[in-house]
Parts: structure tokens; sequence; C-alpha cells
């Protein structure tokens, strides 16, 4: 039980169990359960559970909220109850028709697994994907589920937060409300790539995806593929591995969702198709997306497809929520709350859980789902002040675009004539931490607010530092970086952070045991990306060794104002280890092979005409 509960806090698909306890009996006091296999217009049946108010009646109807995954609806049989239902406990009091169904080629439903189902165009009543699926799947329970008042809202976190916002295409006149949280929207720049490259940090979680099941299961049938630990120094996995492919040559040659990931080190028509985004158009219904600044797994999601709604669909009741959460954190309390060693407030998950998620499903499920729901158009956590802001436009309309120069070790107002030089070895990469047990996780969390003092004056780490700033700072939006580099090899990757510097005396109103506060380097935002794909992500180009050469690549948003005597740093590096792979800094046509031969030790340079372009408010 215990291995169960954690495997589902790291994927956030079954977090209501921690909202009631075990022994609660609020859920089958008030509700009956019925198990039904729904079948699919090309005739596949998918394993649903439904959940429905004991009052139900003619006179007290109710809507559906309705969560599709890949992670089990357990538990199975007609009479073993869930702990708790929904996305919160505010909803499960307030009684709703609650449906849990597992997703094509899943535990208990028929079919294939596909990771990310593309879209499909629709040519024949057979031709199925995500929303279709759902859109099936409410056709069903308006029809056989007596007493519903029509209306549906759909929900879920991760995996099961790409399943909401597919099945917003489903297009289905009763499905009024949609919060896709945490979501994946783009393989390519969520959860196991970013900007194409290979998050290593994941790489223990390829059974769990890449494992096709034989028949009906009720329980992982994978779990015999799982990696398991064998030393708290979690860091001596990796360097035992290899390079990737020592590792996938070891682990996974019959894992076939690894398999493809080593096979398309591109963006061709593999990843292309499964892009969420090119078709989130003409959307009709309320949907509010959800996503945590610390988000380690899913930070592009939740910000693109609210921008995509917002560009695509203007009339659409399209509404953003980022708080200081890590992954799915939103979906359980946990009093004082922390990010990593950082303390954020008291109570924020209940907070949004009973003033915002409740609040939105409430109003377009049960009031008149016509009328605006009255939620901010953003809701967002300034995570430098501690405390939420609204906006009624997201970018803030008042916000001015300000480029920070990198040079000298400073950031400049104004461009620089100089190059800052480092030299970088992929035998001996720059660390993603020093906290070596946390490289045992099951995927990474903490890094994304961490200390980053461990890396200040390695040679193969260049920093670049404002002065303490003497008034209140406040970015807010999209950060791009702009690098002007230059390597003696052909290929390179670029990690960028950008750092809140305390000051020496600074004193947390809430700490943790032992962390030094003092001149503690708050990761804000961090991103990689490989100079092969500068130009165009479908066709990588070598670097021409010593020629000057752009890098531009998007950093994702933040909302974070550095304080008066805070002061603002940058760190670049061209390894993250093993956060992300080790690039051989030797230009191949796919590196995902690269063996230790190809390993090329390399200096580079980053330019003065560098920059750091943020949105500063005004």
């Amino acid at each position: 039980m215990k291995k169960f509960l954690h495997f589902a806090l790291m994927f956030c698909v079954l977090s209501t169990f921690a909202q009631t306890r075990p022994d609660n009996t609020f859920v089958k006091d008030n509700y009956t359960k019925k198990e039904v296999y729904i079948p699919m217009r090309d005739g596949v049946k998918l394993f649903t559970a439904i959940y429905i108010p004991k009052d139900i009646s003619k006179s007290q109807k109710y809507p559906f909220i309705m969560q599709r995954t890949c992670y089990s609806i357990a538990p199975y049989g007609a009479n073993e109850y869930r702990a708790s239902l929904g996305p919160n406990k505010f909803l499960m009091n307030d009684k709703y028709i609650f449906v849990y169904q597992d997703v094509r080629g899943r535990y208990m439903s028929e079919g294939t697994f596909t990771n990310m189902t593309p879209q499909v165009e629709r040519k024949t009543k057979k031709d199925v994907d995500e929303s279709t699926d759902t859109y099936d799947t409410i056709e069903w329970l308006l029809k056989n589920v007596k007493n519903n008042n029509g209306k549906v809202g759909q929900y879920g976190t991760s995996y099961p937060g790409f399943y909401t916002a597919a099945g917003i295409l489903a297009d289905h006149p009763a499905l009024v409300a949609s919060s896709p949280q945490a979501p994946i929207s783009d393989f390519w720049n969520d959860d196991f790539l970013h900007n194409g490259k290979f998050m290593l940090g994941y790489f223990k979680t390829f059974p769990v995806f890449g494992v096709q099941k034989t028949k009906a299961e009720n329980k992982a049938w994978y779990s015999d593929s799982m990696i398991k630990s064998t030393s708290e120094d979690g860091l001596k996995f990796y360097r035992d591995m290899g390079t990737l492919k020592d590792g996938y040559d070891k682990y996974y040659k019959d894992n076939f969702f690894m398999t493809e990931i080593m096979n398309h080190p591109n963006y061709d028509e593999f990843w292309q198709k499964r892009s969420l985004l090119p078709h989130l158009k003409n959307v009709k219904h309320a949907v509010m997306t959800v996503g945590g600044w610390f988000d380690a797994e899913d930070l592009f999601g939740p910000l693109n497809i609210y921008k995509t709604i917002e560009k695509t669909s203007p009339k659409a009741k399209n509404t953003i929520v980022m708080g200081p959460f890590s992954h799915g954190a939103w979906g359980r309390e946990t009093g004082k709350h922390f990010h990593n060693e950082i303390y954020f407030g008291d109570s924020i998950a209940t907070y949004y859980q009973k003033n915002l998620e409740t609040k939105f499903f409430s109003h377009y499920l049960k009031g008149y789902s016509k009328a605006d729901a009255g939620l901010p158009e953003a809701m967002m956590y300034d995570t430098g002040k501690k405390e939420w802001k609204e906006f009624d436009v997201y970018p803030p309309k008042n916000a001015q675009k300000v480029n920070f120069f990198l040079a000298d070790g400073t950031l400049k107002p104004a461009a620089s004539n100089s190059a800052s030089e480092y030299y970088s070895d992929p035998n001996n990469p720059v660390l993603s931490s020093d906290n070596l047990k946390d490289f045992n996780g099951f995927t990474p969390r903490n890094y994304m607010s961490e200390d980053q003092r461990f890396a200040v004056g390695r040679p193969d780490v260049i920093t670049f530092t404002t002065n303490v700033l003497t008034e209140d700072l406040t970015f807010v939006g999209e950060i791009l970086a702009k690098l002007n580099i230059s390597s003696t090899s052909t290929d390179a990757d670029f990690a960028v952070k950008l750092i809140d510097v305390y000051p020496e005396d600074f004193k947390p109103t809430e700490k943790k045991e032992g962390v030094i506060y003092g001149y503690y380097h708050q990761m804000v935002r961090s991103e990689i990306m490989p100079a092969r794909f500068r130009n165009s992500r479908e066709k990588p180009e070598a670097l021409i060794p010593n020629q000057k050469t752009a890098v531009n690549f998007r950093l994702q948003d933040v909302v974070h104002t550095f304080k008066k005597g805070h002061r603002i740093q940058v760190q670049i590096s061209s390894t993250w280890f093993p956060l992300f792979s080790v690039n051989p800094q030797k230009f191949l046509d796919n590196p995902n092979f690269a063996t230790k031969d190809d390993y090329t030790k390399a200096f580079i340079n980053v330019f003065g005409d560098s920059s750091l372009e943020v949105d500063v408010l005004k």
C-alpha cells in the first residue's frame, strides 16, 4: 500500500486519497458505485466507475465530473470505494456524479495504449482519439445515468490533464467546464524532453509508459520492469549507467516508448502529431488551466494551453491559475506550504480548492453556465513577494520588455564587447543538485527552487550577478535567453538559470532545520537548449567551430518579485547532470546513441551582447 501511494503521489493522479483518511466512510455512505464498460465508436470498451449520489432523483438532479486516466481508477470492484472523490473535498461534499475511466490500453480497459494519442482527421466513424473517446463517454453517461442535469465537467492532473485538454476538443454540447491541471501539451517540451533535450531524471519512469498489457489488469503489470535503487547515493546509479545509449541497451531495449524517443531525436512527424496545441481552436466552453511555478514535469503545458486558447478562441471563458506548487501539489493540503526549502504561506492548496476550483465547477455545472463565473482571468502567485496577484490580461499590458546583458560577471543595461569563456567536459558534467538522495526519486521535483550555491565557482559554470537591488523589481511573463556563443567543437547544450540571491542576513518567517538561508541562491526559472536546434527543430545543424552563433530560447514565464536588498543572478553551463543527458559536444545525426568515444571537450564563449529579455512590471 505504501508503494502504491508513493507512486500515486509522484504522478498526482490519485492525490485525492490524501484528502480523506482511508477509514472515512463518507463516500460509501453518500454514493452508490457502478462499474461499467462503455463502448466507443470503433467497438473498443473502456472500463468506467461511476459514483452516484444516493439522494439523486427527478427533483434532485446532479451534473457529472469526470476524470479519464492512464494511472488506474482503483479500487476495482463494485463494493470497493475510493476514500475520496473528485478534485477536492468541497466538491465531494457538495455532491456530483463522479466518473472515472481507464483510457485505452490501460488497466481494465480494452484497446492499445498510445503515449500522447495524436488527434486524427475523422474520415470514418471508426477514426478515434482521446477527444472522440471523451465524446462517446459523455453520450453514454447522459443516456444511461438517470436524473443527471445534462451538464458535464472534466478535470485531471499530469497525464490526466492531457486527457482533459484533449477532451476539450470533443466539443460535446453537454461539456461546459474543463480544468486541465499540469497538462502535457507537447512532449517536445513537457516531461521527457525540454526543447528536445532528453530529461534523464525521468529514466526510471519508462516501465510505466512503455510496456503494453496483454489482458485486463487491476494492478500494475509493469512493476517487474521498474529499476530498484541500490544506494542512498542516487548519483551513483547514473554514473555507473554510462551514456544514455548504455542505459537504453541495459534496461529498455524492449520498452516501446523509450525506443520511440531514442529513434526520434528531431521534431519530426512522430512528435509533431503528438502536439495538442495546433488543435485547440474554437473552444466554446469554460476552461480553467492550472499549473505550478515549481512543476518540474509540466510547466510548458499549462502556460501554453492557456495562451493558445487565448489566441484561437477569444470568446472562450479562459482562466489560468499558477501557484507556488510542485507537480500537482495543489491537490493536497500540507498546512505550512514549502517547495523544497522555501516557505510560501499557509493553507495555499485549500485556498485554491475552495475559492477557485470549487467555484469554477459549481458555477458552470450547477449554476448558469453561459454566464461568467467571476474568476480572475489570471490568478498568479508572486513567488518573490509570496502573495497572489490577479490580472485581467496576462501577460499584463503594463509590463515592459527589458534586456539584462551578460558581461564581465554582471548583468548590465547595455551590450559589451567582452566575452565570458568556460571549459566544458562531458566526462565531468555540472551536477543538477547537491542532494544525492534526490537522484533516487521517481521524477525530479526539488531542483526547481533549489539553492544553486553548489555550482558557483566551477570552471564550467559562468555567473552574472547584479548589484544589490535598491528597489523591488517584478518579472512577469515570458523570459527569453538571447545568447551569442562560440565553441571549439560542433555541438553544445546551454543551460540557463535565473536565480534570486538572498541577503546575507536573511531570516525567513518559517524555515527548515539545518538550512542556511543567508545568501541563499534560490532558482526562480531554468531551461536547457541544444544548439543543434537553434534554427530548426526539424533539421538540426552543427556549430561551426569558433564562429559566433546566436542561440535563442524561452525559459517559460515567471511572476517573481526580486525584493530590495536581493540580487539577480544568471548561471550558464553546458551540462546539467543527471537531470539531463550529457551532450557529447560533437555533432551527431542522433546524439541519443552517442558513446564515450564521441565525448568532446570544448572551450565555449558567451559574448557580452548576449542577454536575458524579461517583462518587468511597471
